[in-house]
This record gives structure tokens, sequence and C-alpha cells, in this order.
């Protein structure tokens, strides 16, 4: 078993292309013996830049996403060998082969030509195929147009009996027909090999064995199916997944600056959450706990994948982001809250920070408003919390500095307050949250009340006081 991820480093990774990485990923760790690997396919010069690729291996890399074989992998020879940009000779020598059998023929054909043949076709009420006009040429004139400089584009020649067809592993039984295919380009009148020629040559030399991609290259899978055959190559099993429909149910697109992985990343999501939420995109899952990587390959099965589009759903994300928060290593979730928190929690009280508010915040950013309520000189209590505090009364607040000096458990201290103000609920939590916090919501108080300190507390217990007769003058 051996699967494979290629991406095109023209931008950076969206949510559909992390699911396909992912989902290949999975696939081989489920297999004993499975190997995933990595090929860059950059055949596109002018959109591929070596920072996007660079932004890809690290994006999955921090997903927890990892290829045994490929670009970027450890004693596995040369990078180069596993992009397209470096394997040119390669594949002129499979062109020159397929051209030499039979297989392939010069075409000439100008792109205006090629634009007039379609036009034609769909007012005809035909699909748009080429029309073979260079097809049977004789040597003579090939020869001839050649020494008059006129540079032609390589066609696959597709016999119009032939019947390529294939047992998706996603979809199940595809046919096609060659008179529906027509004669395709496999190398470009600027010398360029065709992408989908390429990765049909990459997979049969690469050993690549199962082939899970999207649904949009579903159309390819015939035409490399001619090719792998008229090369003497083994096809591989192919599955074609559904695609990950955005906003307006249109597919994502890197293109489109759809949701990229580096921006989820770059807003707080942790690694865990995105890949439990890609895991179960399209794919049935009995459990629904937070899983590891290798807990989801275990129980990943192709035949669990749905051929119905999957829709990106930000509620869902948000759910395994509390899940992955609620769940993940307390050393991990100190250091994704940030050099910023980092400042402002004092040293000795990281680990009782993060266990006490992971339950109340899903970025960053929330880490960092929490450092700021608890550690800093001064504190903004926001309205509702002022209101709370003005219709409390000094005498709550008193006797909230009293018994916090005694540094009793959060219980009992919170028994006697009860015992001495009479107040029940309500009435007794959100004052002393409001004058501890500045604010009526957030983690628990006793967890909190620890961080404080006894002396922070009954200063912001103190100042409480002072804003309610500073309100009565």
């Amino acid at each position: 078993m051996k699967t494979r991820f290629a991406p095109s480093p023209s931008g950076y990774l969206h949510l559909g292309n992390a699911r396909t990485a992912l989902f290949n990923a999975l696939f081989a760790s489920a297999a004993e013996g499975g190997i995933f690997l990595l090929r860059i396919e950059d055949t596109d010069a002018e959109r591929s830049v070596a920072a996007y690729r660079d932004a890809i291996l690290e994006d999955l890399h921090w997903l927890g996403v990892h290829w045994q074989q490929g670009f970027g992998a450890e004693d596995e020879g040369s990078e180069v060998s596993y992009t397209q940009a470096g394997r040119g000779t390669l594949y002129a020598e499979h062109l020159s082969h397929l051209e030499r059998d039979g297989h392939a023929y010069p075409c000439f054909c100008s792109p205006e030509t090629l634009a007039h043949q379609r036009a034609a076709q769909r007012a005809a009420g035909k699909p748009p195929r080429y029309a073979g006009t260079c097809r049977d040429l004789d040597v003579g004139e090939v020869e001839s147009r050649l020494a008059r400089g006129e540079v032609p584009a390589l066609r696959f020649r597709v016999e119009q009996a032939a019947r390529p067809g294939f047992d998706d592993l996603v979809r199940g039984p595809q046919a096609f027909r060659g008179a529906d295919i027509g004669d395709f380009i496999i190398r470009r009148a600027d010398g360029g090999p065709a992408f989908f020629f390429c990765n049909a040559v990459d997979d049969a030399l690469m050993g690549v064995s199962h082939v899970l991609r999207g649904e949009d290259h579903l159309s390819n899978t015939p035409r490399q199916l001619l090719l792998l055959q008229a090369l003497n190559f083994p096809a591989p099993s192919y599955g074609h997944l559904p695609l990950l429909l955005g906003e307006g149910g249109k597919p994502l697109s890197k293109r489109l600056g759809d949701v990229s992985l580096r921006a989820l990343r770059e807003q707080g999501y942790l690694p865990q959450a995105i890949l439990n939420y890609l895991a179960r995109l399209g794919h049935a899952f009995t459990d629904n706990a937070l899983l590891s990587f290798d807990e989801l390959a275990a129980a990943f099965q192709i035949d669990r994948v749905a051929s119905a589009p999957a829709h990106y759903d930000p509620a869902q994300l948000a759910h395994w982001q509390k899940l992955a928060l609620t769940e993940v290593a307390e050393d991990i979730l100190w250091a994704w809250m940030g050099k910023g928190t980092h400042a402002r929690v004092p040293e000795g009280l990281e680990m009782q920070f993060v266990e006490a508010i992971r339950g109340n915040i899903r970025f960053p950013h929330e880490a960092l408003d929490w450092a700021d309520r608890l550690f800093a000189t001064s504190m903004e209590r926001n309205d509702e919390a002022m209101e709370i505090i003005r219709g409390s009364g000094t005498d709550y607040f008193q006797t909230a500095a009293a018994l916090l000096s005694e540094e009793l458990e959060f219980k009992a201290f919170l028994g006697r307050i009860k015992e001495a103000t009479g107040c029940r609920g309500k009435a007794l939590f959100q004052p002393l949250r409001a004058g501890l916090t500045g604010c009526l919501v957030g983690p628990e108080l006793g967890p909190l009340l620890a961080l404080l300190g006894t002396q922070r507390a009954v200063r912001r217990i103190e100042e409480c006081m002072t804003l309610i007769n500073e309100g009565k003058r």
C-alpha cells in the first residue's frame, strides 16, 4: 500500500486539500507497512512558488500529517526527484516513446483554430472535442511544417472504440467511451508536459498503489488509464473524494482565498481540533471523542467515505476546538497561549493558570485577556459588573474582605459569606466575580481566587467599596 499527496505550490493549503492529504495518510497508515508519499507538482512554473512549497510542508507537519517518502522526507534520496520540475528529462523520454509507437502525434492547430472548432461544436449541440485535424498528417507534411518553424503540441491518440473504466474506491464502477474523450494534449506547444501526464507517470514510477483525490480529477482518470496502458505501466486504484464546499455551496479554492490551514493556525486553532474535524468531513467514525492520528488511522475505512459533498461548518470546527482545549497537555496549551500571556503570568503559576481557564477560552487572545484580568496592576470592570457591585452594598464587600484575610478554603469562604450576608445564588456569586474579575462570566471562582492570591483579592474587593462610595457622592 502506497498513497500520495501531490499538491501544486501555487498557494496555501485550503481545508479541502488538507483533507485529501489527511485521508491519504490515514489510508496508508491503516494498512500494515503502508507508505504515504509527498510529491510536489510544479509543472506550472509561473504559478509555482518555493515559499508556498515550504509552507505546505510546514503546515502538514504542524497538522500532524507526516510522510515516509517524498519531498522533504529523511533518507529518501534527492529532493529534486520528487518535484516535477526536476523530472523533465524522464517525461521527455516517455513522450518520445508514445510518439514513436504511434500513440501520439504532433498537432499544429493554433489556439484560435481550436477555439473556433469548440464554438462550432457547441453551436451544433455537440460536446467540444478535438476534431482530429492533425491526426492523420503524413510524415512529409509534418516535416515541412516543422521546417517552416511551426511548433506543435503533442496529442495522445484515443481510439473511439476504447472503453477505459475502473472501480472507484468511493464512487463505485466508472465507465467511459473513447469517442467522448477525444485526442488530448500531453505536451504543450511550449514544450511543457501536461499535468495529468506527469501525474500518471510519476504514480507508476514511484509505485503508488492507491490514489485518493478530489472528484474534480475524475475526468482525468480515463485519460491517465489510457496513457498508462500505452506505456505498459500498472494503474493504481483510484478513489475520488467529494469536494469540500464553502460559503454558497462553492468548492473551496486557494485561488479564491478560501479558508487555508495556515489562516486557521494563525487564528489559534489547535492542530488536534482541525485534524479531528477534517477526518470526519465525509468519513463516518463511530467514536466521537477527540482522537490522535494513530487512533483515527486505526478506525479509517475507505468504504466509510461518503460520495456526497461535505460542507465547511465553522460551528463544528469550534466544537473540536473546545474538545482539544480541554484534553491536550498543559505544556502544549501554555505554549499555544503565546508570549503576551507568558509575560503576564507570574513564574510558578503557569500550569495552574492553564488549568483554571482552559475550559473557558477558544483562542490565545482570550487567554491573554484572562492573564490581564488576573495579574494586571489595574483592572477595568464592564458596565454589568459595575451595576452588580453598586447594587450589592458595602456590607457584602466588607464581609468578603475580612474573610479573604483568613485564607479559608473556597467552599468554606463562600459558606461564611452566605451565613454573614444571607445572600444566595447569583446574589452570593456575582458580586464576588464582578469584584475580582471585572465581568460576570468566566472560569470557576475558586481556581481564579487561588491565582489572584490573598493580597490582590483583598485589594480588589476594597476597590469595590470605594467605587460604591464614589457612586453615592
